[in-house]
């Protein structure tokens, strides 16, 4: 395993329990999908692994969290950047004012000594980005939505990653746009053996590019499998699928009162 997540509990502000007992496994050169309503607390688990909750006033009380075999829970977030773990935020955090390419450049700063790397990876970048190649030189402010996203992840791969955690890539945009990201994640985790864990809400896509996949309710782990075992399972195909056994969309009023009678909860 290249991340193990121990039984850690979260608490935000001394008082609020966020996380309660979550354990994760990521496979070395897998995606790995954590799904969950909003507020189920997949960001939180994100940070937790990144080590940016103590910006947020929020930490570790117990458990702990392994990467490579070393114990990483304690560590800053740039000491985790530099041991090969990066997270793309949620938003598509760019620096607006600065250039693409100055963009990547900060993303790189914890190899700015490796100059055959930074030359390397901007050249891989611009192999999975092409869009971004004729924008080198545009502030990122002015690219579009999808461009944006396109920029973070490329960022993030410029520390040398060997673990990515992607936040809602899909957040915002349209759906031929989603479809494109996720095929560019396929083929970076295929081609560089970057190692993904993928937050996402838009369930149906995850799965298909996932190997393994978690489900996240208030703060559990309740539900966990291989990606095409949860497709074809009735309570994911129902509640996160949007789908009944026919294949037809359910009601807003149908998923409400499903929400109630979740069969994973009563276990």
């Amino acid at each position: 395993m290249i991340l193990s997540v121990n039984n850690i509990e979260v608490i935000y502000n001394h008082v609020i329990l966020v996380l309660k007992g979550i354990s994760l496994e990521i496979k070395e050169g897998s995606i790995t999908a954590l799904l969950g309503s909003n507020g189920a607390g997949k960001s939180t688990t994100l940070k937790a692994i990144s080590g940016l909750l103590k910006s947020e006033d929020g930490e570790i009380t117990h458990g702990n969290i392994e990467f490579m075999g070393q114990k990483i829970d304690r560590k800053s977030p740039e000491e985790i950047v530099r041991l090969g773990i990066s997270q793309v935020m949620e938003g598509r955090r760019v620096f607006e004012e600065l250039t693409v390419h100055e963009n990547l450049m900060a993303g790189s700063y914890t190899r700015h000594r490796d100059r055959a790397w930074v030359k390397e990876g901007l050249e891989t970048i611009y192999h999975y980005f092409p869009a971004l190649l004729p924008r080198r030189n545009t502030q990122a402010g002015y690219l579009s939505g999808g461009e944006q996203q396109m920029l973070a992840i490329g960022r993030a791969l410029m520390a040398k990653s060997k673990l990515l955690l992607l936040d809602e890539p899909s957040l915002g945009l349209a759906p031929i746009l989603v479809h494109e990201i996720f095929k560019i994640v396929s083929r970076i985790n295929h081609d560089e053996g970057v190692t993904v864990l993928l937050v996402e809400q838009n369930a149906q896509q995850a799965l298909l590019i996932a190997n393994y996949a978690y489900i996240m309710e208030n703060g559990k782990i309740v539900l966990d499998g291989p990606s095409e075992n949860l497709r074809e399972n009735e309570d994911v195909k129902e509640f996160y699928l949007g789908l009944t056994e026919v294949g037809t969309k359910k009601s807003l009023r149908d998923v409400k009162h499903y929400k109630k009678r979740k069969r994973w909860l009563a276990v």
